[in-house]
């Protein structure tokens, strides 16, 4: 079912990206627009109102097939026009998918969309810009809800600011007093899907971590996702499996942790956004790309090759006894960003 706020504002409606850890790298582009008087009303996969229950945006599921979509749109756009008359005058649609059919549905919809160019699609557009030169996945985002808003760019933060729904995280807390979690817990994130320019983003040695982090007495949890739940339990056993949580309830569970390792994923991606302490094992990743984001990430980054899982256990440790992390992505992507002499915020 579409919905779109009904009092009158300014809305932008936004195509979010298919997978998770895009998704959470938007954030901040979303928040922007915000701050700027627009009201988003986001578009994205089923997953997306759970991820995005504790934000104040209105999340509809995305439509299955071009004509379903472009359907869905032109509702979306017909309530905008009730609450904004001038919603037609102006640019009023974001497109973070780089696909040419994420261009055609919005104009096929009669929205005036802007986009990076790609895929020959710069003419379904009302406004677009050339592929943004390499830089991180978040600072993509946030540079094109810049150019919507025609402002330069201020800095970004340097925290994501994703916070679970208060249902959520009573949720979570109930779920861990169910299986008597009360101790302070490590939890894992070991599945990771696709690949990083042909090679495997998956940390192969994470099943000899959660043996040796288990040895050591320490808690560990994991979420897997569908399809996961097998694997979870053939490979790590010593870990508590909590299986079919949605985004929203896996994230309370992450913020609660102590400490969340993870491969290069979503949940990691997510882990970070709540303000998790995360320790972030990355193999042909580029961190400058894709790293998690915010102020408490740790990574550990070897290619060719892959940290040990002793020496990941070893970080882990040291994270857990108030090491300082190293930021991930953040304060590196910043020097791209920031004029000499400038603070982050």
């Amino acid at each position: 079912m579409t919905q779109v706020p009904q009092a009158a504002t300014r809305t932008v409606i936004v195509r979010l990206r298919n997978f998770v850890g895009d998704v959470v790298l938007g954030i901040p582009a979303l928040h922007l627009l915000e701050q700027h008087g627009y009201t988003p009303v986001l578009v994205g996969k089923a997953w997306a109102p759970a991820l995005l229950e504790g934000q104040s945006w209105s999340v509809n599921v995305l439509a299955k097939g071009t004509r379903a979509r472009a359907a869905q749109l032109r509702a979306l756009r017909a309530q905008a026009q009730m609450g904004d008359p001038a919603f037609d005058s102006r640019l009023n649609a974001l497109v973070l998918p780089w696909s040419f059919g994420s261009a055609l549905e919005m104009r096929l919809a009669g929205l005036r969309a802007v986009g990076y160019r790609h895929e020959a699609r710069s003419l379904l557009l009302s406004r677009s810009w050339p592929m943004p030169a390499q830089s991180h996945a978040l600072l993509n985002y946030w540079d094109l809800a810049c150019r919507f808003l025609g402002i330069e760019r201020p800095l970004p933060p340097a925290e994501i600011g994703l916070t679970p729904s208060p249902a959520q995280q009573e949720l979570a807390e109930q779920l861990l007093a169910r299986h008597g979690v009360h101790e302070p817990y490590v939890l894992i994130c070991p599945f990771a899907a696709g690949d990083f320019d042909t090679l495997s983003k998956t940390w192969p040695h994470f099943a000899e971590f959660a043996r040796l982090a288990s040895a050591r007495g320490l808690r560990l949890l994991v979420c897997p996702g569908p399809g996961e739940e097998q694997v979870a339990a053939e490979r790590f056993p010593q870990a508590l499996s909590l299986p079919g949580l949605n985004l929203g309830v896996y994230a309370a569970l992450q913020r609660r942790a102590a400490l969340v390792v993870s491969n290069d994923t979503g949940p990691g991606h997510l882990a970070a956004a709540v303000g998790a302490r995360l320790l972030s094992v990355l193999g042909p990743t580029e961190p400058e790309h894709w790293a998690p984001w915010g102020s408490r990430v740790d990574v550990m980054r070897q290619h060719p090759g892959w940290w040990t899982a002793q020496q990941v256990l070893s970080r882990s440790e040291a994270l857990l006894a108030g090491a300082p992390p190293s930021g991930g992505a953040w304060p590196h992507c910043l020097q791209e960003v920031m004029p000499p002499g400038a603070e982050p915020r």
